[in-house]
């Protein structure tokens, strides 16, 4: 018998298959900007409607919560968790997102599963107004196992330079305010899985896995009509190392985030890991979002305004002098 590359265990006709069936759901995300379709050795996005544009990027994955997906064998949620912890970063500077590009890599590629995974990532995008035009499918036998996917992502948003957010305009006094996170989102799952051994239990009426794979919350749409009428000064997306680690990246030197942890409306999932894990509530906080998957910081006169615009905000805090960055009481 003659080798070819199907006898390698590359499928190429179940990639062709792949991309016939994404390619409806990947062209609905495109628009007017976008100059061509899928297949280019590039993908082209025109530029325009803006004065000074300062391009912003951040890439993800969805890390070890993909072992949980696969195993449930349900697909279409992780696509949104690997768009959003990229779209998320990018709006911590106020930046839109413009487009996303996927990476998608297999040991053996099922054109169904890779379908459900990237319309997925379309379905997040179609809602944020960002254009899926490019990606890349990897069908790798011998470097992932038969069954295995691993998905990240690429994504470009845009920022007027005189708009920018970094942190910079952060003062003394300010408040420090939670948008609450949709659960886990897609951080700290290796410990989540060495704790939660069985998914199917039952938990709060359902299987755990339903709980465990809700998407990352996309949150462009709150901190752009937080923005409609409140300065901020900051914003970070609180991903992987909590508040602890994601809080101080935009901190001038010489200030601190005081944290009140009662403030702070812990979900009963994390609840019930930490109890049965005997995990400390320091490394809690180190490791997940415990309910606050993004923080905004303004003035002290508009964290009502904030509170009232956002459905189950939290005032968490206040800016400080000092130099312990980040201090949870």
């Amino acid at each position: 018998m003659s080798n070819t590359y199907k006898s390698a265990g590359v499928d190429k006709e179940e990639g062709y298959q792949t991309v016939s069936k994404i390619k409806r759901a990947v062209s609905e995300t495109h628009n007017a900007n976008v100059l061509n379709g899928i297949g280019s050795f590039g993908a082209f996005y025109q530029l325009s409607g803006y004065k000074n544009p300062v391009l912003v990027s951040g890439t993800d994955g969805v890390g070890t919560k993909l072992r949980i997906a696969l195993d449930v064998k349900k697909y279409d949620t992780v696509g949104i968790d690997c768009f959003a912890m990229c779209a998320n970063d990018i709006l911590c500077h106020g930046a839109k997102p413009l487009f996303f590009l996927d990476y998608l890599a297999c040991g053996k590629l099922d054109s169904d599963i890779a379908a459900e995974i990237v319309g997925g990532i379309a379905a997040a995008c179609k809602e944020t107004g960002t254009a899926l035009i490019g990606g890349e499918t990897a069908e790798m036998p011998g470097m992932y196992q038969v069954g295995d996917y691993d998905v990240a992502g690429f994504c470009v948003g845009v920022v007027e330079k005189d708009e920018i957010i970094d942190g910079s305009e952060i003062r003394e006094g300010q408040m420090i305010i939670g948008l609450p996170s949709s659960g886990f989102h897609s951080n700290g799952f290796s410990l989540v899985r060495k704790i939660f051994s069985d998914f199917n239990e039952e938990f709060e009426g359902k299987p755990l896995w339903e709980t465990l794979l809700v998407p990352t919350k996309l949150y462009q749409n709150d901190i752009f009509k937080i923005r409609e009428k409140v300065q901020l000064s900051g914003i970070a997306h609180i991903t992987g190392g909590g508040l602890i680690e994601n809080l101080p990246r935009i901190l001038p030197k010489g200030l601190k985030a005081v944290i009140k942890k009662s403030k702070v409306k812990v979900p009963t999932v994390m609840q019930e890991l930490m109890k049965r894990g005997g995990i400390p509530e320091d490394e809690m906080f180190g490791t997940f979002n415990m309910g606050v998957g993004m923080v905004v910081v303004c003035d002290t006169k508009d964290a009502d305004s904030v509170l009232e615009l956002i459905e189950g905000s939290m005032l968490i805090g206040q800016i400080e002098k000092g130099e312990e960055e980040i201090i949870l009481k």
